[in-house]
């Protein structure tokens, strides 16, 4: 990538790396600000860019990708499960999940599919409650969808003794239960979540309750313990009711933007050959703060 100092413009080479984020519609995502910093911070030689692609037209897209020489994409809604069946070879975490969010093309044409979600959260955990434990109690997991399962997989594979799975509707967190198929998860009527918390380390959600235009989550944090961590995987708002009701009280509380930003990461090493880092400039320039 070569740079024009004169006028600040940046071009690409012929040689340039190229990624991307599969969805539809994608003008939402973060990610191409996101990439898009990391690629100028450390001058890469590479591009980022939305990729808005029908669901009927996805199989045949990621294989023109493929064959266009592109490193690898992310995936996000509606096809995650389309891509899943697309890829030659499954890292052990996407199998485990049952679900792929980031693809790399490798130089013999194969298509690789990953999971990085439960990587997210795990590193957004330790970068912002760096004391954390998730051996010393249960946690709480309040919601049963993709990235639920996700984060219960990485708990477990950090030796969290015990999972406590609450679900609006039972049956979904019953099944996901069974799914994944550990003695560790414990399946709670939703009623109870207020009766769970006595002896928990670790309270998320993984919910839409508290987003922007949804409904709030009702909880009393009344029987949660002092020490223990809260964070929501929500970040739109940035706080939600759950965080500023256990902030008030003294928890630590970990928000949902820094899970979106490390799971971030792998993808970008592979394809740009660099383990960006996390910072709080990243933090603000992504949410589109300003710096002056």
């Amino acid at each position: 990538m070569d740079f024009d100092n004169s006028n600040n413009i940046r071009t690409l080479s012929g040689t340039s790396r190229l990624a991307g984020v599969m969805g539809w519609p994608v003008a939402h995502s973060k990610s191409p600000r996101l990439q898009g910093y990391w690629l100028a911070k450390y001058g890469v030689d590479g591009s980022y860019m939305p990729l808005p692609v029908a669901p009927e037209n996805f199989v045949s897209a990621v294989k023109s990708l493929r064959d266009l020489d592109f490193a690898g994409v992310n995936v996000t809604i509606p096809h995650k499960q389309a891509v899943f069946d697309v890829c030659d070879q499954l890292s052990d975490r996407a199998q485990h999940i049952g679900a792929v969010n980031t693809v790399t093309f490798t130089d013999d044409g194969k298509i690789l599919g990953d999971n990085t979600d439960g990587f997210g959260f795990i590193e957004n955990l330790r970068q912002n409650a760096p004391e954390i434990d998730f051996t010393c109690g249960p946690a709480v997991i309040l919601g049963a969808g993709g990235a639920c399962r996700a984060i219960i997989v990485s708990l477990l594979e950090e030796n969290c003794p015990e999972i406590r799975l609450l679900n609006r509707t039972k049956a979904r967190a019953t099944a996901l239960a069974g799914e994944i198929n550990d003695p560790r998860i414990r399946v709670i009527d939703w009623e109870q979540a207020n009766h769970c918390l006595d002896d928990a380390a670790l309270l998320v959600n993984t919910t839409s309750l508290g987003m922007v235009g949804q409904p709030p989550l009702e909880i009393d944090l009344a029987g949660l313990a002092a020490q223990a961590i809260v964070t929501d995987i929500v970040y739109a708002p940035l706080k939600t009711g759950l965080l500023t009701q256990a902030e008030a009280r003294g928890n630590r509380i970990v928000d949902g933007l820094g899970m979106l930003l490390h799971q971030a990461r792998p993808g970008f090493h592979r394809w740009f050959g660099i383990d960006p880092a996390v910072s709080a400039e990243l933090r603000d320039f992504v949410l589109g703060v300003s710096q002056e």
